[in-house]
């Protein structure tokens, strides 16, 4: 089994409180059918800057990530098919997903 790294991009802010509980409770049963594959739930990313390799600093990354989740999955294909249930996707959001490893362990 692999970790999987869930980048989320887009998606849509809650326009009230009460919807902002709508679209907790509909994070929190995601995670809830996804059991013990859930290896960090992550957490909304907010402003970001990018770092060139001359050392140049700019506002705003390139890849817009609003967020990240970390799953374990026997197979990127099988991570993909979590990612399917994702609730950033009902509000306009994508998600890619990147298997991660361990790059100590070579070491």
């Amino acid at each position: 089994m692999a970790n999987y790294l869930l980048a989320y991009r887009g998606g849509g802010m809650p326009a009230s409180e009460e919807e902002g509980q709508k679209v907790m409770a509909a994070w929190m049963n995601w995670f809830g059918t996804l059991g013990e594959a859930v290896v960090d739930g992550g957490n909304p990313c907010g402003a970001s800057k990018s770092v060139a390799s001359n050392g140049a600093v700019s506002d705003g990354a390139p890849s817009m990530v609003t967020g990240y989740s970390v799953l374990k999955a026997d197979s990127l294909d099988a991570a993909t098919q979590m990612a399917k249930g994702c609730p950033i996707l009902m509000t306009g959001g994508s998600v890619d997903v990147y298997e991660t490893f361990d790059a100590s362990a070579g070491m």
